[in-house]
């Protein structure tokens, strides 16, 4: 018999969803019947797989030690690099510059080292991370930038930290803050632009739409022109819909795609300018804009954060571009 208590980091999670992760090689089938016969037991009686743990629970198996998943010598996050730029950090999140080039998490031709388990490594050698004193969190990224994308992203040390930050994208209270350069000049100075986005799944490509559509999603983008200097303008962009490629298409869809984009723009066009072979944006500030409580989170209420670092802004003004 094997006996947990919740901790903090494995409450308000569904009593299934921390049996599966706690015991990863025991199937579904034997799961709902030993939930069934009680050989999984919570706070000594049966429990209902839907429901939620709150901290101090006690959770006893009745399982055979086959089914618990060895465990790790080393683990593999030990591998990854050790380089992060953190722009902020305190007790329960690290605010990243992640640069272009690298995953956020791991894919099929990266497991060892993204960003994701950089912030494992460092924070297992600062003390601050144990896998063996938890059950089933690890820290986590709250949202992701593609590999050719540099910017912000922010991760949670903690569950609690974690559901927070991920309700608060869902409303829409973490304000983020773009800056790209155009080959072209945007229409207006300063501007909303808004349309409707259809993906192509096939060719994770998007179009550009002035008229709803089957499958269309609405998208609203704003925009300030900075700077401009022949050719090429320095625009800050704020997403009011988050869709995939939004940027890059409704810049494309503009006349101004950005210098860089091989997808949206023309490598013709790039060339022009030293054939960059990633596009020039990046997601430079991030804001914690609450509008209902943040929890152990109040404290960032109205905080901004900007990363210094931008690659092509600082070209861009030196006339190196």
């Amino acid at each position: 018999m094997k006996e947990f208590i919740i901790a903090k980091n494995d409450a308000d999670q569904r009593f299934d969803k921390f049996i599966t992760k706690t015991v990863p090689l025991l199937p579904k089938s034997l799961l709902y019947k030993y939930l069934r016969t009680k050989r999984i037991k919570l706070n000594g009686k049966k429990a209902e797989i839907s429901t939620r743990l709150r901290e101090g629970d006690k959770v006893e198996m009745y399982i055979n030690d086959e089914f618990f998943a060895p465990k790790e010598e080393k683990y593999s996050f030990l591998g990854a690099g050790k380089q992060l730029d953190i722009i902020y950090e305190d007790e329960n999140i690290l605010l990243l510059d992640k640069k272009a080039g690298l995953l956020s998490h791991p894919d099929e031709g990266e497991y060892t080292d993204t960003l994701i388990t950089r912030v494992q490594r460092y924070l297992y050698e600062k003390g601050e991370y144990d896998p063996k004193n938890e059950a089933s969190f690890a820290p986590a990224l709250a949202n992701r930038i593609d590999r050719n994308t540099g910017g912000i992203v922010i991760a949670a040390k903690n569950a609690e930290t974690l559901r927070i930050l991920n309700e608060k994208i869902k409303l829409r209270e973490i304000e983020k803050r773009y800056l790209c350069i155009t080959i072209g000049h945007p229409p207006k100075k300063k501007g909303i632009a808004e349309g409707y986005l259809l993906k192509d799944e096939k060719k994770n490509t998007v179009t550009v739409h002035h008229k709803p559509l089957p499958g269309g999603k609405s998208i609203k983008t704003g925009y300030t022109v900075i700077e401009s200097r022949g050719d090429l303008s320095l625009v800050e962009v704020e997403l009011f819909t988050g869709r995939t490629h939004q940027i890059r298409a409704q810049m494309a869809s503009m006349g101004c795609p950005l210098l860089g984009d091989g997808k949206y723009g023309t490598n013709a066009l790039n060339k022009k300018y030293g054939g960059y072979k990633k596009q020039c944006l990046y997601s430079y500030k991030t804001g914690f804009t609450w509008k209902t409580d943040a929890g152990i989170l109040n404290y960032l209420k109205d905080r901004f954060f900007e990363a210094e670092d931008v690659w092509f802004r600082t070209a861009f003004f030196e006339n190196k571009l």
